[in-house]
């Protein structure tokens, strides 16, 4: 396994991706993953009223459009999350897009939410066979301005909500142009507003997330906070990646445009999760922000996770880390 992972490592980034995740579809359906990953069925949680088998999950982004969903449930996360998904199919943005920076064990992505569509993911939770906790991410397609950006997300809502385990709502990408303009308190209380009417409208109670940035202020991600916890909506994930490249410490890679994700920005995620958790320690929380390693899972849930999730440390170090991590 190693070795297959170092030698996916020579293709380019996105190449790399498309190539592990067609591995471990081989290994799934030929019956060998089961035989390379065992289960970690003895550390059983209730969430919410949702059942996990451990607190580890993949976040947004590794499975975009929900077609691995059976491998990557082989491998012993607890949860997983697919998307983020918008209403119609985008490329994205240009190519290279993506840029990885093994020394610092770090990401720097531009994709610009490139999915096949909600319809398409639809299909795939209709026909997956896991039977674990599935949650959706969804967001907006680009070209989407003001109301219709909000009209996105509902359409989005309203496709997946039958086939989700829970719904995260994704404010906080740096690569659509305006996204994180919804973490202004006049937006939010919009978006919230509309994504509650439509979960009412719906019957729908399992949980919903709201996924923030890492660059707002302090103050701003304490009072989107209130504004969660006053609401239906369940918690935050904390959080997407950071447009903050200072963190590195090769500083040739900081003109790169795009969030920046890995080890570098465990510290700054950790930090806004740990002050969300002092100001409101009530809040559900689901970490996610640089966790390469089984002491970083144990600092984020320490700080006040209830949840972790992994991106970044999965590509860097391969499936395995699952393992390294719940052992």
């Amino acid at each position: 396994m190693n070795i297959i992972l170092r030698l996916i490592k020579i293709f380019p980034p996105e190449a790399s991706h498309k190539i592990a995740l067609l591995s471990l579809y081989f290994l799934y359906k030929t019956g060998l993953l089961n035989q390379f990953f065992p289960k970690f069925n003895n550390q059983k949680i209730d969430f919410f009223g949702i059942s996990l088998s451990n607190r580890l999950g993949t976040a947004a982004g590794l499975d975009k459009d929900g077609d691995y969903i059976d491998c990557l449930g082989a491998l012993g996360f607890g949860f997983l999350e697919v998307g983020t998904v918008t209403p119609l199919a985008q490329f994205g943005n240009p190519k290279p897009r993506v840029f990885r920076i093994f020394k610092e064990k770090a990401v720097i992505n531009r994709l610009g939410f490139n999915n096949k569509g909600v319809d398409y993911l639809v299909k795939r939770l209709k026909n997956r066979k896991y039977k674990g906790i599935v949650g959706v991410n969804i967001g907006a397609n680009k070209n989407s301005k003001d109301q219709k950006r909000i009209d996105d997300y509902i359409e989005c809502f309203r496709k997946v909500y039958k086939y989700s385990d829970y719904i995260t709502v994704n404010i906080s990408s740096p690569n659509t142009p305006g996204l994180r303009d919804l973490h202004d308190l006049d937006n939010i209380k919009n978006l919230i507003l509309n994504i509650e009417n439509e979960a009412k409208l719906n019957n729908f109670n399992r949980p919903i997330f709201l996924k923030i940035s890492p660059d707002e202020s302090a103050e701003t991600i304490k009072s989107i906070a209130d504004l969660i916890n006053l609401s239906n909506l369940t918690g935050l994930i904390i959080s997407n990646t950071t447009i903050d490249k200072e963190i590195l410490h090769d500083k040739k890679n900081i003109d790169i445009d795009g969030g920046l994700s890995g080890a570098p920005l465990m510290k700054k995620s950790t930090e806004i999760l740990k002050a969300i958790n002092n100001h409101n320690p009530e809040l559900p929380i689901i970490g996610v922000g640089g966790v390469m390693c089984k002491s970083d899972f144990n600092e984020k849930i320490n700080s006040g996770a209830s949840l972790v999730q992994i991106y970044t440390g999965f590509i860097i170090n391969g499936p395995k880390i699952v393992s390294k991590i719940l052992n």
